[in-house]
Formats: structure tokens, sequence, C-alpha cells
């Protein structure tokens, strides 16, 4: 598993969340909404998305999704925001550990990727079974410390 950014270490901190169990599509438009932001201001953000104050909206995967006030397309993806949430704090901690400044970072990579399923089956009539896959998502997000 590798990062699609290399940015320098003296400056970033980084946390990877591999096969959680939580929706990609979901996980993709979350990242897209947090990206390039504060960290403090997006977990804050990711806060109100868990408690149903504030949607996310869709741009990508947005057919046959309810439209929210002021957001167009969107949701309230619960368990993929928690997820994503307990990542970007434990790359603030990774931060604090290397020594940098933790209140003053800014979010210049996050991204998520399908991973790979998890195998499971339906049964079905006649001793037959269908496939039912869970599917998992990897998270990648890297913090840097902002200019003074």
């Amino acid at each position: 598993m590798g990062y699609t950014n290399n940015p320098d270490p003296e400056t970033t901190a980084k946390a990877y969340g591999k096969e959680l169990q939580i929706s990609p599509k979901e996980s993709v438009e979350i990242c897209r909404e947090i990206r390039n932001q504060d960290v403090d201001d997006a977990i804050e953000y990711l806060e109100k998305v868990i408690k149903g104050e504030k949607a996310v909206p869709y741009r990508k995967h947005k057919k046959q999704i309810a439209h929210n006030k002021g957001v167009g397309s969107g949701g309230y993806p619960k368990k993929a925001a928690e997820h994503i949430k307990n990542l970007l704090e434990e790359c603030k901690a990774n931060a604090e550990n290397k020594g940098l400044d933790s209140d003053n970072m800014n979010i210049i990579t996050v991204a998520a990727h399908e991973g790979s399923p998890i195998k499971g089956f339906q049964p079905r009539a006649m001793g037959r079974s269908s496939p039912h896959n869970t599917t998992t998502t990897n998270v990648e997000v890297i913090l840097q410390e902002k200019e003074a």
C-alpha cells in the first residue's frame, strides 16, 4: 500500500485506514468535501454530518439521491464520516508525535480507494448460493503544517 503523494516528511504527517468496512462511494464524496480544509474545521464538519445537522453534497454518485436544503443531492453518511473523522484525529496525533503544531495543519491529501472485498454468500433454494460480498475502502490522509 502506498500513498498517492510524497510530500516533505519534515512538515507533514500521514495516516492510512486500510480495508475499512465503509462505502467507497460515500467516502469519495466526504473526501472531496474536506480536501484542502483546516484539520479542525474538517473534524467539526464531520461531527455535524454524524449528528445529521449538515449534509454532504454528492457530486459524482448522485443518482436516485434525495435533495437536501441548500445542498442539492446529498446525504448524511454517518458510518463513513465516523471512520474518516477517527483517521483525521489519528493523523493529527501523528503530527503531535513528530513535534509539529497540530492546531496549525491543513489537509493536503485525502483520498478514498476501493479495497479488497470480504467474500460472503447468500443461501438460495435447493442448496445453491449467490455471492454476497462486503465492500471495503482504503482511505489515506496527509496533513501539512501551514506556512507562518
